[in-house]
């Protein structure tokens, strides 16, 4: 690919109209893996934001996974947050 067609590309995914994604905020707690016999009590975390204002997330690897995801919707930046248990 050119490097003219890049730039396009670029140009075009940078104006793309963001404006009516709705809004997704959630808290994703996997504990498929807590009884794991290498990592026993470990599970994931994801924190996922989606909408007009762009796309984040984070992932990490917690012990109690759960009581992680319940301390961090105690905090203001994430009250509005959606809890999901996998």
């Amino acid at each position: 690919m050119s490097r003219r067609h890049r730039e396009e590309l670029k140009r075009l995914w940078f104006s793309l109209d963001r404006t009516n994604i709705p809004e997704k905020k959630e808290i994703i707690v996997d504990l498929r893996y807590v009884k794991s016999k290498f990592w026993p009590g470990y599970g994931y975390v994801q924190i996922l934001s989606d909408g007009p204002d762009g796309y984040s997330s984070f992932s990490t690897h917690q012990e109690y996974p759960l009581e992680y995801a319940k301390d961090r919707m105690k905090e203001e930046k994430y009250k509005e947050y959606k809890l999901i248990i996998k």
